[in-house]
């Protein structure tokens, strides 16, 4: 695995790195990336873990103006922890 520091947010640069790299681009723990990547379509596969808490407060991955984005149901997996990881590609 490599790392590099691409600078500041460009989807011209981002789809230039996809084009390049094999095996794919992991983008964890960066909501504000996410939602560019998606609002670009540069999202290939999106991978959701949902945890049986429910919190009144904190910060949406989805903005409530985002423009709506489709998505398609990949996979589905249940962790005996109640845990249930959701893998999506855009629909």
């Amino acid at each position: 695995m490599k790392a590099a520091v691409l600078g500041k947010y460009s989807p011209d640069t981002i789809e230039g790195l996809k084009q390049r790299v094999t095996g794919g681009i992991c983008v964890s723990g960066s909501g504000t990336l996410v939602r560019a990547m998606l609002a670009d379509g540069l999202v290939d596969e999106l991978h959701l873990f949902v945890y049986p808490l429910v919190l009144s407060r904190g910060q949406r991955l989805f903005a409530e103006n985002q423009a709506e984005t489709r998505l398609a149901l990949g996979g589905c997996e249940q962790y005996t922890s109640g845990v249930v990881h959701l893998t999506y590609q855009p629909a």
